[in-house]
Formats: structure tokens, sequence, C-alpha cells
């Protein structure tokens, strides 16, 4: 299970050696509050901006119920990230390898895809703003030039891996937490009192502006464990989900808000670095280029995040591959190929339908999430036999977990009514003034099919018993055997 990718010979490290397999207690390393440097520094970024002006744009809210949607949304949404990035240290695995343990094998399939699709989403959208980004930091260079240099950079750094990443925003950290907060200061410099004057409170609004903010950290939540897994297991719980906590919702609380200040004081502004650049005077550049080298970094994440989770698609079906140092580059070269066609065949419409696309997304997430901390913390009580995850029978948890997948599909179909979003509207979508409220339905539902699917397992309905005393003397003995 254990791989490596090069011989003991290889004097290079740069580049990291494990992929989707298990992280040994031996190479454990790292503090907790890497994971909030991660999390606050990834999230103060454009997209997150470009999203609060949206947000502020569409909801017609005024500044101040627009706020506490946001706030309200993240901390939400933080809680399920916190929650997730906490399993990372538990179990030394990717996250979408976990969900094996509670989908089974090929139960797994569904949402390891949904995630392959929706980094690969975020890796496309965020080159086209660091193209644009770069462009206007260094105006030699055309868009498509500009482009094609923040995509290699990004995947690059994907490629050096999880060190580098941490590395670099452990660094970054003073840098944009200082561009953030001297951009605040230009732009209450260039407003008056009256924006605040600016919109009322509906409900439609203020129900869009929060369920748009609770879904961006939880559109994190498939890849969290990816970047806390090389913590030792001796970190506890409790701690790295504080630090992810604060770091995600602290940072896309102030991202959004900012965005939504941009909105507020520019009516009509349809690109916001620009109009920053142009209210910041001599600090423009400095400031576009903090902004810019953010992207990169932050878009670093989503192509590593998607290159786990399309090994982990793929290892699936070939339970015997063990994908080295060449396996990684290669697919990180094809997510390379790929988005810059999609980047730049479709520069001017892959920022505005991604954010559909991810908006749509609640309606899968939410389901699988409930169950992903419903099972990691009160089913399975943060144990799983990490051998049985890499065996091509599914070992203890099959080939398909059916009680997982029907209260998957359950909280997915249930929320089909009330869906509204840019691609679909149900059929009940207007009870609530248009105001998607299945993400709030599905959970209870979800959790209520599985426990009680769960329970049904005692008369052998389902396969044998999850947590028979038997099973978990098993997977005490896996962790002893991995040093967990």
């Amino acid at each position: 299970m254990d791989e490596t990718s090069v011989s003991c010979d290889d004097k290079s490290n740069l580049i990291e050696k494990y992929s989707a397999s298990f992280i040994p207690e031996s190479e454990r390393h790292g503090k907790v509050r890497d994971l909030f440097t991660l999390w606050l520094t990834t999230n103060i970024a454009p997209l997150p901006i470009v999203t609060g002006v949206t947000i502020y744009k569409i909801s017609h809210l005024s500044l101040f119920w627009c706020i506490t949607a946001i706030i309200l949304g993240h901390s939400l949404g933080g809680i399920v990230l916190g929650a997730c990035s906490a399993q990372g240290p538990r179990m030394g695995l990717a996250q979408m390898v976990q969900a094996r343990g509670q989908f089974g094998r090929y139960g797994s399939v569904i949402i390891t895809l949904i995630s392959s699709i929706l980094y690969f989403g975020f890796f496309t959208s965020n080159t086209v703003l660091a193209g644009e980004a770069l462009h206007n930091v260094v105006s030699v260079f055309n868009i498509k030039a500009a482009t094609v240099s923040a995509a290699i950079a990004a995947i690059t750094i994907g490629i050096l891996g999880y060190k580098t990443i941490h590395f670099l925003n452990k660094c970054g950290i003073w840098f944009m937490v200082t561009a953030l907060a001297l951009s605040f200061v230009i732009i209450f410099q260039e407003s008056s009192l009256s924006i605040w004057n600016i919109g009322l409170f509906n409900a439609w609004g203020w129900f869009f502006a929060f369920t748009s903010s609770l879904v961006w950290n939880i559109s994190y939540s498939c890849y969290t464990s990816d970047y806390s897994r090389y913590l030792p297991k001796t970190v506890g719980i409790f701690n790295p989900f504080i630090a992810s906590f604060f770091g995600s919702s602290i940072g896309a609380s102030l991202s959004f808000i900012f965005g939504s200040f941009l909105a507020a004081c520019e009516p009509h502004i349809s690109d916001p670095l620009h109009a920053l650049s142009i209210a910041s005077g001599y600090l423009s550049i400095p400031l576009l280029l903090l902004f810019t080298l953010n992207i990169i970094s932050h878009n670093a994440l989503n192509a590593y995040g998607a290159v786990l989770t399309i090994i982990t698609f793929i290892q699936t079906f070939y339970a015997q591959w063990l994908p080295k140092r060449l396996s990684r580059i290669s697919i990180s070269a094809s997510i390379l190929t790929i988005g810059l066609i999609l980047s730049l065949a479709f520069t001017n419409n892959v920022v505005p339908v991604f954010l559909n696309i991810v908006f749509s997304l609640l309606i899968v997430l939410v389901p699988w999430v409930s169950i992903n901390i419903f099972d990691f913390y009160f089913m399975n009580k943060c144990n799983y036999d990490i051998d049985s995850l890499f065996e091509s029978d599914g070992g203890l948890y099959g080939l398909v977990d059916y009680p997982a997948v029907i209260a998957f599909i359950s909280g997915v179909l249930i929320q089909i009514p009330f869906a509204k979003n840019a691609f679909f509207s149900g059929p009940l979508s207007n009870i609530f003034s248009s105001i998607d409220m299945g993400w709030l339905i599905s959970p209870p539902i979800t959790l209520m099919i599985f426990y009680s699917l769960n329970r049904l397992r005692n008369f052998n309905l389902f396969g044998k018993t999850r947590m028979s005393v038997a099973v978990h003397e098993i997977r005490l003995r896996s962790d002893e055997k991995h040093g967990l």
C-alpha cells in the first residue's frame, strides 16, 4: 500500500512522494497552525471577491444585511470544512479515498467523479482570472500568454505538492492580509456613508447571499483532508478543526465582504481588480501583483486536489495501481492542457458559468457531507480499517454500501422539487419565494434514512454490521500496524 516513486538513492525530494496512498506516521510533519494559514490565505483571492460582488448585485440587500448573510453562511460552511479537515491527521488519507469506507469501493465513484469535475472547474475559472490579473500587472503579456504562464505556474506548484503548497501559504499570509487591509482602507476612503443606505432587507436576497456563502466552504470539503493528512495523529481532532474553521470562515468572509463593498461603491463595476487598481493609485501594481500571485497559489490547490481525486477515481477500478511521481505529473499535464483549451476558448464565459455550477452543486454536496461527518464521528467513532480502503473487493466496506448510497440519492432527490438555480427550477421552488430551501431539508432526511438502514444491518438486510466487536478489533489492530 505504501508507494515510492523513485529509488532510495534519488537525491531530490522536491516533488512529493505520495499521492492518494496512506501516509505512515513516520512521514508525518507540520503544525496545526499551518491549516489556519492555508485556509485564510487561500480565501483572500480574486474569485471570492468577484463572488462577493455578484452576491451584492443580485441580492439587492443593504450592505449590513449582505454582510450578516455572508458571515453566517461562511461560519456554517466553515464548521463543515473544519469537520472534514480534522479527519486528515486521524486517517492519513486523501478525502476521496476515505469515502470508500462510507459508500463502498464502487459506491464512492459518484462523489469522487463529481469532486474531480468540481476542482477541474475551479482550476479552469481561476486560470482565466489569473491570466487577466497578470495581464493587468504586466501589460506586455497579452491575455493568452498571461493565461498560459499563470496556469503553468499553478500546475508546477501542484506537482511539487503538499510541502510547497503549505510553505507558500505560510509566507503568503502576511502579504495577503496586508494587501486586503490596504484594499479596505482604499475603498473606505473612496466611499461615502450613503452606501449603507443602498438596498433593503429582502428574504430572497438574504438567503441567496447566505446559501452562496455556505456552499463556498462546503465545496472545499471534498479535499480538505488532502491538506491535513500529513499532520501527526497526536494533534487530535479539535485543534485541526478550530484552525481550519477560523482560517476558512474569516478569509472567505473578508473577501466576500470586500467584494460587496466594491460593488456598493462602484455599482457599474465589471472587473473588481481593475476598479481596485484605479482607486489605489501608486499602490495599484503591488496590490495587483500580490492578488495575482495568490490566484496562482490558490489555483495550485485546485490542481493538486483534482489530481488526487482523479487518481482515486482510476484506482477504484485498478486496485493494484500505485501511482508514482510520473503519474501525478502526467495527470497534471492533462489537466493543464484541457484547462487551457477551455480557458482560452471561452475566456468571457468560463467564470459566470462555473459560479452557477458551484452554486448548483450544493444539491449534491449537502447529502454527501452529511453522511461523511455523521459516519466518521458517530457511526465509526473516527476509526476505519485502512487496509480495506485499498482492497479490490472493498474489504470490510464492500463494493457498495447500500445504506449510504440510498441515503445519498434520497438526499439529492428530496432537494429537486425545491431547487432553484441557473439550470433548473423545481415545481415547488416558488413556495418559499423562489428561495432554494432543499439544502435545509436534505440533511435530516439523509441522515434519518442512513441511520435507519444501518440499523437494519442487524437483520442482515444489508450485510454485516459495521461496528461489530470483531470489526472494531480488526480496525484497532490495523491502526497499530500503520502507527495510527
